[in-house]
């Protein structure tokens, strides 16, 4: 849990800030983009329900790739004991997993109830791939092993 509320934060404080230096887009207004993954284009013209519905969804999104490290590192002690290394490059793995096939994914799931929806076209970029490597993998991987020590101590 902890570890979902922690990438959550970072990285959402990491996009308000590279948004805001290279767009000079405000906060609520990213967190409409992120509600218009499955609202559509019509989310940016929202209010503050949809900016609170956009966090939402972006600290489901954190959540969601925090149990899987954390179910994957059951399995494969590697990720806990290598927690860096596995944690940049579990980064990496959800930066292209979300670029190329989550929200191309969800695009098309979008085009089911909203006509006219465009395709999503992936736009790579090192601010966000970095981001990804340290607020979302990186924050992943120490907090799963800090608090899985924390559990195995309590047994």
């Amino acid at each position: 849990m902890a570890g979902g509320l922690i990438c959550g934060a970072l990285d959402i404080s990491a996009a308000f800030i590279n948004s805001w230096l290279t767009a000079g887009m405000l906060p609520a207004r990213l967190l409409k983009a992120v509600a218009s993954g499955l609202l559509g284009a019509e989310a940016m013209n929202g209010g503050a329900a949809v900016a609170v519905f956009g966090l939402g969804l972006h600290f489901s999104v954190a959540f969601s790739w925090t149990i899987l490290f954390y179910a994957l590192s059951r399995r494969l002690r590697f990720l806990r004991d290598h927690a860096v290394i596995s944690g940049l490059l579990y980064g990496a793995l959800v930066y292209l997993a979300m670029n190329l096939a989550v929200l191309p994914l969800a695009a098309q799931f979008r085009s089911l109830y909203i006509p006219g929806t465009k395709p999503f076209v992936p736009r790579l970029a090192w601010p966000q791939f970095g981001i990804h490597l340290t607020c979302v993998g990186l924050a992943i991987s120490l907090a799963v092993r800090r608090w899985s020590r924390l559990v195995q101590q309590d047994q």
